[in-house]
């Protein structure tokens, strides 16, 4: 069992540091990152990458939830057409 962190900002000018802090300071010791927007599904590389890293008993960690996805609906949806 494993604390898997995910950090993501929206643009290529906001800076990464404060949630990968936050999400190492919590025990994460792999962290996916990037710099994509939330509104589209596509090229989200680092959150399929993420998804499917993580493995049975693992806990997925973000600092916010709208890191992750814009809805859970949205973060279904990923995962099914994966």
């Amino acid at each position: 069992m494993a604390l898997v962190g995910y950090a993501r900002v929206s643009t290529t000018d906001q800076d990464l540091t404060h949630q990968i802090t936050v999400l190492t300071s919590a025990g994460c010791r792999k962290i996916f990152s990037e710099k994509m927007t939330g509104t589209r599904k596509e090229g989200r590389q680092a959150l399929d990458e993420c998804l499917d890293y993580l493995r049975e008993g693992d806990t997925l960690v973000v600092t916010r939830i709208d890191r992750l996805s814009r809805s859970l609906r949205d973060l279904q949806n990923r995962r099914l057409s994966t």
